[in-house]
């Protein structure tokens, strides 16, 4: 996350005193038919739009799918910080996100769009809050009557440095590349098993 906002958005908060304020969701995950990488974002708006973020115009989907998300803290260090995003799963996006892709460990970003509460106008290019990965998908259900919801939970950045190497250089990753090498065969039991010398 930015440790400085740009002038406009500086001048923003320094002015007004009304904030008018939307959540941005994006996600970079694997299509599980076709296996490759796609992109989505869902966003608290009243309808689809596109935002131009770091020079790549995204679009963002509205349909009601995002209902709510944590506030997000700023903490510097390398603690694993985890928020949770509660979503519709009757959205299409949605159903997409969670069956369509594969979500988890995909990595997601959060920013936030800053409008001005008279004319509704973009007052910048949305900031980034949180970047981090998925970490657990869960179903949620409440009293008889009330909607389903699914609940993301998120971990930032600093989750890739808790992965265990062989999860980083497991034995199908070294296949995908080299469906003959098996140097890596072994490696998610590694330091597990005693085996004496000699012993196969």
């Amino acid at each position: 996350m930015p440790t400085n906002f740009s002038p406009a958005t500086a001048n923003y908060f320094a002015t007004k005193t009304r904030i008018r304020a939307r959540v941005l969701f994006w996600v970079r995950a694997i299509n599980r038919e076709t296996g490759a990488p796609e992109t989505m974002g869902l966003w608290n708006g009243d309808d689809h739009r596109d935002f131009v973020i770091g020079g790549e115009t995204r679009t963002y989907y509205a349909a009601g799918s995002l209902l709510s998300i944590d506030p997000i803290t700023s903490q510097i260090g390398l603690k694993v910080r985890q928020h949770r995003v509660v979503m519709s799963p009757l959205a299409p996006e949605v159903q997409q996100l969670i069956r369509g892709y594969e979500p988890r460990f995909a990595p997601v970003e959060i920013h936030r769009a800053l409008f001005d509460p008279d004319s509704h106008a973009l007052v910048d290019e949305p900031h980034r809050r949180f970047k981090g990965y998925i970490d657990k998908i869960a179903f949620k259900t409440g009293p008889k009557g009330e909607k389903v919801t699914v609940e993301l939970t998120l971990a930032s950045a600093a989750r890739a440095l808790t992965v265990p190497l062989s999860r980083k250089r497991s034995d199908e990753t070294l296949r995908a590349r080299s469906p003959n090498d098996g140097f890596r065969r072994y490696a998610d039991v590694a330091g597990t098993i005693t085996v004496k010398w000699g012993q196969k």
